[in-house]
């Protein structure tokens, strides 16, 4: 338990949430910021170590290919942020043309990148996993519907399965590709030893993000010190981290950085 004060008397500021808080980051480099800022505006020190980055898709043939016939589906389902912008990216790339079919996003910030690039969100669920998606697009899916799913190459099947059951023909076009930075294993090793900057709390936004920690840890010999906490984004990515062996302490009521945030707020102030 953390216990706050209304002020912090050194300098005579309103003492702020997270104040002495040290929390460290694994979202890709580009995504870290967003969550730094919020941390930092309640106080925190954020130790930003990505242990996930970017790359293409192995091969774009698929992907291509689709863009190609993209007037003839139905549907096209993003379930990330990133698997819109490779997918809008590569789209201009190739130079395709035509009309779009109706877009389903995971959540607001796949949303928010599929208008940033002009595209029109049609279905977005309210709880923001593949699951919930996968419960409102069912229905409005018909037999012999098209749908195409940009997502990452290591993305779960959840989706593909569960609407090829309800009738649909699902076209998989991976957007990219996670994959471990280099330096990354190092950098962790570095602040784990440091006691000065050894995190409180670890973020994990997304399944890779955890998996790659782990992978990490264990290349460098290193296990993660257990009073060291754990805060996750979602259901997804909690049970993830329970099935490597370290159930998260903290989850998000919301799978949205805001909703990471005040999770993490809440814990450090009760």
């Amino acid at each position: 338990m953390w216990l706050t004060r209304k002020y912090n008397h050194q300098d005579m500021r309103p003492h702020l949430p997270l104040d002495g808080v040290r929390i460290l980051i694994t979202r890709t480099r580009q995504q870290a910021s967003e969550l730094a800022a919020q941390l930092e505006s309640r106080g925190a020190q954020t130790l930003p170590i990505p242990t996930i980055e970017l790359a293409e898709p192995a091969s774009w043939q698929a992907m291509d290919a689709a863009l190609a016939d993209l007037p003839r589906f139905d549907w096209v389902v993003f379930t990330s942020a990133n698997a819109v912008k490779s997918f809008c990216e590569r789209r201009e790339q190739v130079g395709a043309s035509g009309s779009l079919p109706r877009v389903a996003v995971v959540g607001p910030a796949t949303a928010k990148a599929a208008l940033a690039c002009g595209l029109e969100v049609d279905l977005m669920p309210a709880q923001y996993v593949a699951e919930a998606l996968l419960a409102e697009l069912a229905p409005q899916v018909v037999a012999g519907s098209r749908v195409l799913l940009a997502r990452a190459s290591e993305a779960r099947d959840v989706l593909p399965e569960g609407l090829a059951a309800a009738g649909a023909t699902v076209t998989i076009a991976d957007a990219y590709r996670n994959v471990v930075p280099q330096g990354a294993a190092e950098a962790l090793a570095s602040a784990l030893h440091d006691a000065a900057r050894r995190p409180h709390a670890i973020t994990f936004t997304s399944s890779s993000t955890a998996t790659h920690l782990f992978a990490l840890l264990e290349m460098a010999g290193l296990a993660l010190d257990p009073s060291i906490l754990i805060a996750s984004i979602g259901p997804v990515t909690s049970r993830t981290l329970t099935e490597l062996g370290h159930p998260p302490q903290i989850e998000a009521g919301q799978a949205t950085i805001a909703g990471l945030v005040d999770a993490l707020t809440t814990y450090f102030v009760e």
